[in-house]
């Protein structure tokens, strides 16, 4: 997948395309139904399948204090955009200047101009532009001066459930990581480089891998079962997050305990796709408690990870912009 960003975009890369246009936080399963949509209307008319986004979140310049915790990185986001089978992604950077930019302007300078668009498909009510004027009627008046044709789509999803990044971001914060996983397509992941940390766990018998991670929505407190990639190994883990109350409160950190593995990998980068909640962290009366809890807790995420569905691990996002690994 090509990716442009900054002044890129503008050095009229692409004389046709097919354009779809949003944040798409998560690549969920409604945002891969646009882009199937996406690659068969590229396919049809025999030109390039292009995903116009932004960096970062609008609101995180306009409302930083309503900002959501974004659920993938940008890296992560572009991997698995790329995975979704699309040609082209063009990053374009958020700011309070862009902000004012009309929405016939940036149909006009960018969407055709730069990125030759002949026909754009967008989410269901879908709104863009300065102050959000911008919508599929205003496409609609320009696509019949300028040439290009549009489509909108229904919203995606099972029963009455409707897939959403922002369901998404409640169910992960919930700790509902079996129902985040069913509208992401794969297990919430998290990645980040393993770092030391109060080495409580190798004194308890359970050495542990402490994640510096990049990643924005952390699920809450809580141990978790867990597939972990280290390299292009997958292993089965127990993780934690919280403040180890046992011991005194600390700085709340991210720890892997990797089932049945023990080389060493300080300053690795890993990744930790969340498969299910197992309990609350919570404070024990001494150490022997938390170890027999512990020892139930790995117990059970065996039994758990024994029945692990592999398409839904989804770890290796490379943080080079232009290459996934699966």
């Amino acid at each position: 997948m090509r990716i442009l960003t900054g002044t890129e975009i503008f050095n009229n890369n692409l004389n046709g395309s097919v354009i779809t246009i949003g944040n798409f936080d998560g690549v969920h399963r409604g945002h891969l139904e646009i882009f199937r949509h996406l690659r068969e209307r590229s396919a049809r008319l025999g030109l390039p399948s292009v995903v116009v986004t932004f960096e970062p979140h609008p609101l995180a310049v306009l409302a930083p204090a309503a900002a959501p915790a974004m659920i993938t990185t940008h890296e992560q986001k572009a991997a698995l955009i790329a995975e979704a089978g699309i040609d082209c992604l063009a990053v374009i950077e958020f700011t309070r200047e862009f902000s004012q930019v009309t929405a016939d302007a940036f149909v006009r300078d960018i969407l055709l101009g730069a990125l030759g668009m002949r026909h754009i498909i967008i989410g269901h009510d879908y709104a863009f532009g300065r102050e959000r004027q911008g919508n599929y009627e205003t496409l609609e008046l320009l696509g019949a001066e300028c040439g290009f044709t549009l489509e909108d789509l229904d919203p995606v999803g099972e029963g009455a459930v409707i897939f959403s990044s922002s369901l998404v971001r409640r169910l992960i914060a919930g700790g509902d990581m079996t129902a985040a996983a069913a509208i992401l397509g794969r297990y919430h992941v998290i990645s980040g480089r393993v770092v030391h940390g109060r080495d409580i766990g190798h004194k308890l018998g359970f050495p542990t891998a402490n994640i510096a991670t990049r990643n924005e929505l952390i699920p809450p407190d809580g141990v978790y079962a867990v597939m972990v990639a280290v390299g292009g190994t997958l292993l089965k883990g127990a993780c934690n997050i919280g403040t180890n109350p046992t011991f005194g409160e600390g700085e709340r950190s991210v720890e892997v305990f990797l089932l049945d593995f023990s080389a060493e990998i300080y300053d690795r980068e890993i990744a930790v796709c969340f498969v299910r909640r197992l309990r609350e962290e919570k404070r024990f009366p001494d150490a022997d408690t938390l170890i027999r809890a512990i020892e139930q807790d790995v117990a059970l995420t065996r039994v758990i990870l024994d029945g692990v569905t592999p398409e839904m691990v989804k770890p290796l996002l490379n943080p080079d912009r232009n290459t996934v690994i699966s």
